[in-house]
This record gives C-alpha cells, sequence and structure tokens, in this order.
C-alpha cells in the first residue's frame, strides 16, 4: 500500500518490500498518515524506517480505538440489569403516538385514536401484550361519558368484523377492555354494552343468512367474530372464577342451525370454519351440560351431504369435518407409557417413523400392513447397496487398494525395528 504524496520517496526495491511486508500484517492501515506520527525520514536499504512507521501508526491507532471505546461505554444508556432489550430500529406504537414532541396523545377524536391502533395491532398483532396498557390508559382518558362508551363498543365491535384476520385480536382486545376500561355508567359496562351490541346482529340473523353477497360476507364475519368471542371473553361466575359467557354458547349453536336452514356454499363455509374454530370447545361443554347438541349438529351434516345441491368442495369440507369430530377434533388426551406403547394403544407409536416408496412411488411408512414386504422387496432391489458407496463417489472397502506410500511404508518400517531394539 502507498503513503499519500506527503510521504518521502523511497527506492524501487524497499517500496515493494515495504508494501508486501505492510499488505501482510498491517492490513487495517489507515488511508491518510496519521497526524501524530513522526515525519518519515530517509530509509535506509533494511527498510527500518518503513517498519517503525507501521509500528507507530498500529500503536495510535489502537489507541484511538480504546478512547472510542471508552467514550461510548461511559456515555452508553445500556445496562445488563435492563428487564428487557429492545433494538433499536424498533419502532412501537407510543414511539409513534409522541414522534411530535408531545407527552401525551394529540387532541384527535376517539374513532381516530381507535382507528390508529387498531390498524397498528392489525398489522403487527405480536406487540399486543406491549401495547395494550397504554392504549388502555390512553382509552381511559378519552371514555369519559356513556356517548363515548357507546361509541367506543361500535368502533370495537366494527374493526373487528370488518378488517381481515382480526376477529381473533379483536377478541382479546374486548376482553381485555371489558376488564379494565373503568368509567361504567348505568346502561352497562363495556362487556355489557358489546354483547348487547352482538344481540341486535343475533336478532336479524334470519334476514342475514337469505340477503345479497355483500349481507351474507358481513353476517359470516360476525358468526366468526362471536366464535373468537367466546373462546376469549372471560365471565366471572358467582363464585369469583372467571369462565366463558353462556349466552354465547346458546347464541352459537342458534347461529349454526340457521347457517345449516339455508345450505347454499357461503353459509356452509361458515358454519364449517366455526366449527374447526370452536368444535371441540362446544362439544366439550355440551357434554359438561348432559345435552347432546354436537351430534345433533353432526346429523345435520349429514343430512345435507345426503340431500343439498353444494358444490363438490364445499361437500368435501363437510366429509372432512365430520371425520374431525370423529377423531376428538385431532385431539390425543392420553398416550401410552413409552414402554407400554404398541400401535393399538398409542395413536402416535408411528409418529417418528421413517417414510420409504416403493417402486413406483407409493410412500408406506411402519405402520402400514404390508411394510415388512415392502421393505424387503427395496432391499433386494438395491442387493444392501452394493454400489451405494461408489455410486456417491465415496472410497470402496474391498482392500484392493490398501497398498501404502512408498516413503510411508520405510518409515512404519524403520518405527517397528526401533521399536524392536529398544525392547530388546
Amino acid at each position: 500500500m502507498y503513503n499519500n504524496n506527503s510521504t518521502p520517496s523511497v527506492s524501487r526495491s524497499s517500496e515493494t518490500g515495504n508494501s508486501v511486508r505492510s499488505s501482510a500484517f498491517n492490513p487495517g492501515e489507515p488511508l491518510r498518515q496519521p497526524r501524530t506520527s513522526p515525519p518519515i525520514g530517509d530509509a535506509s536499504s533494511d527498510g527500518r524506517g518503513s517498519q517503525i512507521t507501521s509500528n507507530v501508526r498500529e500503536s495510535n491507532s489502537s489507541g484511538t480505538a480504546l478512547k472510542t471505546a471508552d467514550s461510548l461505554a461511559k456515555n452508553s444508556n445500556l445496562s445488563a440489569a435492563a428487564p428487557e432489550f429492545i433494538p433499536s430500529g424498533y419502532a412501537s406504537y407510543q414511539d409513534d403516538v409522541y414522534s411530535d414532541g408531545s407527552e401525551s396523545y394529540p387532541d384527535a377524536s376517539l374513532a381516530d385514536f381507535v382507528h390508529d391502533f387498531v390498524i397498528h395491532l392489525a398489522s403487527s398483532p405480536g406487540s399486543f401484550e406491549a401495547e395494550i396498557d397504554y392504549i388502555t390508559d390512553t382509552l381511559n382518558g378519552l371514555v369519559t361519558t356513556e356517548e363515548t362508551l357507546q361509541e367506543l363498543v361500535e368502533l370495537i365491535y366494527v374493526q373487528s368484523t370488518t378488517i381481515p384476520n382480526f376477529a381473533y385480536t379483536g377478541a382479546r382486545l374486548s376482553n381485555h377492555l371489558s376488564q379494565h376500561i373503568i368509567f361504567s355508567p348505568p346502561s352497562g359496562n363495556f362487556r355489557q354494552l358489546l354483547l348487547k351490541r352482538c344481540q341486535t346482529e343475533f336478532n336479524q340473523r334470519e334476514q342475514a343468512v337469505r340477503g345479497d353477497k355483500d349481507t351474507q360476507k358481513r353476517f359470516h364475519s360476525y358468526v366468526l367474530f362471536l366464535g373468537e368471542l367466546y373462546l376469549n371473553l372471560e365471565v366471572k361466575s358467582k363464585k369469583g372464577t372467571p369462565g366463558r359467557a353462556d349466552v354465547l354458547l346458546g347464541a352459537l349453536k342458534d347461529l349454526l342451525n340457521t347457517l345449516f336452514s339455508h345450505p347454499d356454499d357461503p353459509n356452509l363455509i361458515c358454519a364449517v370454519k366455526l366449527l374447526k374454530l370452536s368444535g371441540s370447545i362446544l362439544e366439550d361443554t355440551w357434554k359438561d351440560k348432559k345435552t347432546s347438541d354436537m351430534s345433533e349438529i353432526i346429523k345435520k351434516i349429514e343430512e345435507i351431504l345426503l340431500d343439498a345441491k353444494c358444490s363438490r368442495d364445499v361437500r368435501q369440507m363437510l366429509l372432512k369435518l365430520v371425520e374431525l369430530q370423529s377423531s376428538n377434533w385431532g385431539r390425543v388426551h392420553t398416550a401410552a407409557v413409552s414402554y407400554d406403547a404398541t400401535p393399538d394403544n398409542d395413536p402416535n407409536y408411528f409418529m417418528n417413523e421413517p417414510t420409504f416408496y416403493t417402486t413406483d412411488g407409493t410412500p408406506f411408512t411402519a405402520a402400514d400392513p404390508d411394510y415388512s414386504e415392502k421393505y424387503q422387496e427395496i432391499l433386494d432391489r438395491e442387493d444392501y447397496f452394493p454400489d451405494a458407496c461408489e455410486e456417491n463417489g465415496a472410497e470402496s472397502f474391498d482392500g484392493d487398494d490398501d497398498e501404502m506410500d512408498p516413503e510411508i511404508e520405510e518409515a512404519f518400517e524403520r518405527f517397528c525395528m526401533e521399536s524392536e531394539n529398544k525392547r530388546k
């Protein structure tokens, strides 16, 4: 590497030697000569001047790096005792709100604030736990009248039933707000007003299920949101223990009956989605109440499969749903102890078994009844893989190429003779 123009020139041989030496031992050498380095005199033929310059540069570079590190350590806000680490590029919802330098949410309507944080949660659902306390505190400052509480309930309901894939987060949000919104007028708290809003939509189910495409779409979004609400909304019982809202349990059954009473494709697809979402919980609850509601629903599905003129894809969805319900919704409550496990008493017995393929590409595992015969066919076809290693470029183990290199053989013989002499 060459110095800048201020460096006196040296002979070509010395310059070449120093360049090689510098590039090999000082790869991080700066392009500009450090200001603290002394002027370079005429270099001798052995390159001693360039070596001294390189050492000075390395020393100055190390000193500068240490000073910079000390300065960063003194001025850093990082702490090993911090409860959590937040990357510098992470932008939370609070950061977006406070970007104007204010200490509180700017003067905006309740609708604007709800719209902003709902869009944020919809795009970043994983930030729910980190942002929900701030959102709740801000809402408690904005909701101070019965009108604003009614507006908040309507906003949450509309956003949860119109934004795609927001029903789950909307149900979690509704559950949190029902427990933490402080203002509670005589007309009802947040949870009670939300259930009343859902009741209004429930009363219009017969008209909605027979409506046009857009009306049906809104009704189906409401049905799925109600299913998420049943799974996520906590209601304290008289004993003070949290539980699910039983009023939603009866509503979901009536909604399923309404959907199955008008078995066109969109209604049936909505019913299948609702049962996949909450079917296991609904059946468990109905069994605890000693009712046969799930059996009645499955019977209706079977009748639809026989009589209704639904499309082939929807018919397949209904068949898969009946199969899922018959397998306890895919759940395995108990598994046999490992040393007692057999293919008969443990449904997970063959879970980690490898998959093999026949000559025509048909997959099979150890769970296949013809496993032994098919696996033996593979062994016979491959002849226990005699040429597998050679085909993959590996060395053969036939022992044909076991000759030693002459030098190695000579050294080995010398070693044997020396060992024999020492032993004697």
